[in-house]
């Protein structure tokens, strides 16, 4: 995918997804802003890892889910393309506070890991959208993540399913409203893939069952996300918007049969 000469931004690309979007985006030719909220060091290295690979990138730091997070992420944005245009937002950030994800059962949610989950998941990308749209090119492209909890029922993360369920809602939404400036809003679902926040993964018959569950028979990696995004990012993606692609290897198709003998 050719993005010589374009821009992007990749919330929460200090890690896991984040960073192998990031990364692919810069070696496809974007200068792409590397998002983080605490993990300085973390930011840097993805940062260092996409110079040496010969791209272009820049780190800026905000907080989502505290007073004035899209404000601070503007201007660091802002400064560092040096008044060039946003060609390419990825909101990729999610609430990674682990008891909240997968404690959050009806019984035991509580009005605080709900509000939390909510303001990282859903208020913090709908805002950025709104203030990066002065800064985003015509033809550009909002590319969100969410997750297959926003498909299949999993009762202990009610808060985070119902939070990207509200994503793509405002995909969809945001795909007619931005429509006529030609700019595509499209979602990538993901399944369960190695990230640091999937650390029940590290469970030998969790990763088992889970990799059972899913038709090519494997957890997914970040650049099987990464490469989904990246040709949503491209000229070839031009004339989808409003949909949504499952990066998740088949998962939960269905029952799995057995080979025959």
């Amino acid at each position: 995918m050719d993005m010589n000469g374009r821009t992007a931004l990749v919330t929460g690309a200090s890690r896991g997804m984040g960073r192998a979007i990031a990364r692919r985006l810069a070696a496809d030719g974007a200068l792409v802003a590397v998002h983080y909220g605490r993990d300085g060091d973390a930011a840097r290295d993805t940062v260092s890892a996409i110079e040496k690979a010969g791209g272009e990138a820049f780190a800026v730091r905000a907080e989502f889910g505290v007073d004035g997070d899209v404000d601070t992420l503007l201007a660091g944005l802002t400064e560092g393309l040096r008044g060039r245009a946003l060609d390419v937002l990825v909101n990729n950030a999610a609430c990674g506070d682990l008891d909240t994800l997968f404690a959050g059962s009806v019984e035991r949610l509580t009005p605080r890991q709900f509000d939390e989950v909510f303001a990282v998941n859903v208020k913090a990308p709908l805002f950025l959208v709104q203030a990066v749209l002065p800064l985003l090119r015509d033809g550009g492209r909002v590319i969100n993540i969410s997750s297959a909890a926003a498909r299949i029922a999993v009762p202990s993360q009610i808060a985070y399913a119902m939070s990207k369920g509200a994503l793509e809602v405002m995909s969809r939404t945001l795909a007619g409203a931005l429509g006529p400036r030609g700019i595509t809003v499209n979602t990538v679902r993901p399944g369960a893939t190695d990230t640091g926040i999937n650390g029940f993964l590290d469970d030998p018959a969790v990763r088992a069952g889970m990799s059972a569950a899913t038709a090519l028979g494997r957890i997914g990696r970040p650049a099987d996300i990464a490469d989904a995004v990246a040709f949503l990012a491209s000229d070839e993606a031009r004339w989808i918007t409003g949909g949504v692609i499952e990066a998740n290897g088949g998962l939960w198709l269905g029952p799995q049969e057995q080979p025959p003998g």
